[in-house]
């Protein structure tokens, strides 16, 4: 039973990964917190848009918010998530890089 929550709450990490949209969110917060409007002309995103996603990013535990003043900042609550990142990042890497030697040798 206890592995079964635990395979939910992993494919809930990747499904909330699994967006373009809040991958680059992350990353604009992976240097510190911002508020909704610095990470919208960060991203290229509308408010309303970037507001939605760090719902989710906080609902899954991987952002959190912070109020100062009239102001709500939010940050990066599981700094884990950068090296999952990284692993696939690496993987990706590694992949386009055989696959260009693959097309090399057809040249």
């Amino acid at each position: 039973m206890a592995q079964n929550k635990s395979m939910e709450l992993i494919a809930q990490y990747f499904r909330v990964l699994g967006d373009a949209q809040r991958l680059r969110i992350l990353h604009c917060l992976r240097s510190g917190e911002h508020t909704v409007g610095q990470i919208a002309e960060l991203t290229g995103a509308n408010q309303s848009n970037v507001s939605k996603h760090l719902a989710l990013l906080r609902s899954s535990g991987l952002v959190g918010r912070r109020q100062e003043g009239n102001r709500a900042w939010f940050g990066i609550t599981a700094p884990f998530i950068f090296e999952l990142c990284e692993i696939v990042c690496d993987g990706a890497r590694e992949r386009l890089e055989h696959e260009r030697s693959q097309l090399a040798l057809i040249d």
